[in-house]
């Protein structure tokens, strides 16, 4: 039997073979204030959602305690059986 010849490895492609992209192209200093904007701009979104839960919440808290004040509300949403109260 007839020994097989071994293929070398394909060579693998260097690092400096791959596609350049935008952050290798990029300055160190525009980098960091593009990660600063990103930052400042997620804080802001973030601010936003909770001013917007905090103002829901105020809104129904405001709307419970209408609620609370309303006789006809109270009356409707009591227990009937007054007999226990007595």
């Amino acid at each position: 039997m007839a020994k097989k010849k071994k293929n070398p490895p394909a060579p693998r492609p260097a690092a400096t073979d791959a596609p350049t992209t935008l952050k290798d192209m990029l300055s160190g200093e525009v980098l960091e204030k593009l990660k600063a904007q990103s930052d400042a701009l997620k804080a802001e979104e973030r601010d936003k959602k909770e001013a917007a839960l905090k103002a829901a919440e105020d809104k129904r808290k405001a709307e419970q305690k209408r609620l609370e004040n309303d006789f006809g509300h109270l009356l409707e949403n009591s227990s009937q059986d007054w007999s226990k109260f007595k």
